[in-house]
């Protein structure tokens, strides 16, 4: 469970935060955001530089078992909560899906979808997260989706869990 076995090796961004809570509770923030997020409808400059104007985002959220991933719907969720309240996972990775829509005048058209892999690793005080952009016009950096979830995750806890670390 949270583990992909194909997870690629050369990874296009990767960023360190300090972690000020305990791993088991930034998984569970972690996973609970990606679920709340799923379906949820952003502009993309709520999320990025936006490179089109009038543009909506989508984000879809799966988390991986062996080879493949599971979207991270309501059961899903939930079988994932129970894992890491038993024992929190070392490493916990995403697909992560972002359709993008133009809104003209009343109808909303389809775009080219983003289609990223993410990698939480988590150390006992940081977690190094890991983006592969596996294809997509990248209207959403990496850097961009990370920093969208570190924000949505600090949103749901009480006081700020993730503190971006500079690392040399």
């Amino acid at each position: 469970m949270g583990f992909y076995e194909n997870f690629p090796e050369n990874v296009h961004q990767t960023t360190h935060f300090a972690v000020s809570i305990s791993n088991k509770r930034l998984q569970q923030a972690l996973t609970q955001t990606l679920h709340d997020l799923n379906n949820e409808t952003f502009c993309l400059e709520d999320v990025a530089n936006p490179s089109i104007p009038q543009c909506t985002i989508i984000f879809e959220f799966g988390i991986a078992e062996g080879t493949s991933f599971n979207y991270l719907d309501n059961e899903e969720t939930e079988k994932v909560l129970k894992v890491i309240r038993k024992k929190p996972l070392r490493v916990m990775d995403f697909f992560c899906a972002i359709r993008y829509y133009k809104r003209q005048k009343e109808r909303k058209k389809p775009l080219k979808f983003d289609y990223y892999m993410l990698r939480f690793a988590f150390e006992k005080k940081s977690v190094e997260v890991q983006v592969f952009h596996e294809r997509g016009p990248r209207h959403v950096s990496p850097r961009e989706v990370i920093g969208f979830i570190a924000g949505k995750v600090n949103e749901a806890l009480p006081r700020k869990g993730l503190k971006p670390i500079e690392v040399p």
